[in-house]
């Protein structure tokens, strides 16, 4: 199955592993599991690192760097997923989430988080 982290889940995944729910971690250690992250959490913690967001406290570029190394598959932005965005139902704020939404439903993908926010979203995200 193929599975899209939430900048949440893919920071805790990458330097705080013990702070992953038991299900998150076999979900994440399923090695028939694909595991992606998108170019938004990167651009996310690109922009709240240096606006100084303690959360936030990591080198995008080496986070990149050792995601791709171990095996995760980077997912872009397209412009389907810019305009899927317009036909999400106003349940959450945050731009960055609401692009993680609309990337796995325009690509057929599992969002995995641990917002009960994003949850709310009709299609495939689940809750760890």
């Amino acid at each position: 199955m193929k599975l899209l982290l939430d900048t949440q889940i893919l920071l805790w995944a990458a330097g705080q592993p013990e702070r992953l729910s038991v299900a998150a971690r076999k979900l994440l250690n399923d090695p028939s599991n694909e595991l992606l992250f998108s170019a938004a959490s990167l651009w996310e913690i690109a922009i709240k690192n240096t606006l100084g967001r303690e959360d936030f406290r990591v080198e995008p570029r080496l986070l990149r760097r050792g995601l791709l190394d171990n095996g995760y598959t980077e997912l872009p932005i397209t412009g389907q997923h810019a305009v899927s965005v317009d036909g999400l139902p106003p349940l959450h704020k945050d731009p960055f989430d609401r692009i993680l939404v609309a990337q796995a439903l325009t690509d057929g993908i599992t969002l995995v988080t641990a917002d009960a926010q994003l949850v709310r979203y009709p299609g495939p995200v689940r809750k760890v």
